[in-house]
């Protein structure tokens, strides 16, 4: 059976606990449904609809973020603003390409304007990314800034101490590096980033030629 990080979480939605204490994991599209139709928290009020992750479902490398934007919001999908796009260039220079990676959220939906996550929203919303994670079953946890850096790792570390070091959690490797959107407002951040990524795709060539 994969495990996750953490212990197993109860499923949210419509996926009741039984079927989580039987099955080895559970399909994406189940997740999927019951992201779409929660509405514990707050957030789903404010939502135009819900942002639950895309790419390769059995790829080498999660990427996750802390929550959606406003473009985000309004498209369904993770990074596809002016961070997306320089996203997609980071993951270039470590010889990966968007589809080959599965880009996620530690929150399904949009904080009303893009405030940081709440603690008590982030509980509610966790679950989803614990069993997303179980079911990809990836080689590599990229934590994308401090809310999803401390959140996989359960730390009170800042990702400007953590960036760029190998870090464990449960059976995953965690590869914490700097938000792409610091980097737009912060261009002293942009060196680190991409030195980070070439970092990350040192790693990946070497352990595939293991």
């Amino acid at each position: 059976m994969r495990r996750g990080f953490g212990t197993l979480p109860r499923m949210l939605g419509t996926i009741r606990k039984e079927s989580i204490m039987t099955k080895p994991h559970i399909p994406l599209d189940e997740i999927r449904s019951a992201v779409e139709s929660c509405r514990k928290c707050p957030l789903a009020e404010g939502r135009t609809q819900t942002v639950f992750g895309v790419g390769n479902p059995s790829a080498r490398v999660l990427i996750v973020g802390e929550a959606p934007g406003k473009n985000e919001d309004l498209q369904g999908e993770p990074f596809v603003g002016a961070a997306g796009k320089y996203l997609d260039e980071l993951l270039s220079i470590a010889g990966l390409k968007r589809e080959e990676v599965f880009i996620a959220n530690v929150l399904k939906c949009r904080p009303p304007g893009n405030r940081n996550p709440r603690p008590e929203e982030i509980e509610m919303c966790s679950g989803y990314l614990r069993e997303q994670t179980r079911t990809i079953d990836p080689e590599y946890i990229v934590t994308l800034g401090n809310f999803a850096t401390r959140f996989i790792l359960k730390t009170d570390i800042g990702i400007t101490r953590l960036r760029g070091t190998l870090q464990q959690a449960g059976r995953f490797k965690v590869f914490p590096i700097f938000h792409p959107a610091a980097a737009l407002y912060d261009g002293s951040k942009r060196v680190a980033l991409e030195n980070d990524f070439a970092t990350l795709g040192e790693l990946l060539r070497s352990e595939a030629s293991e």
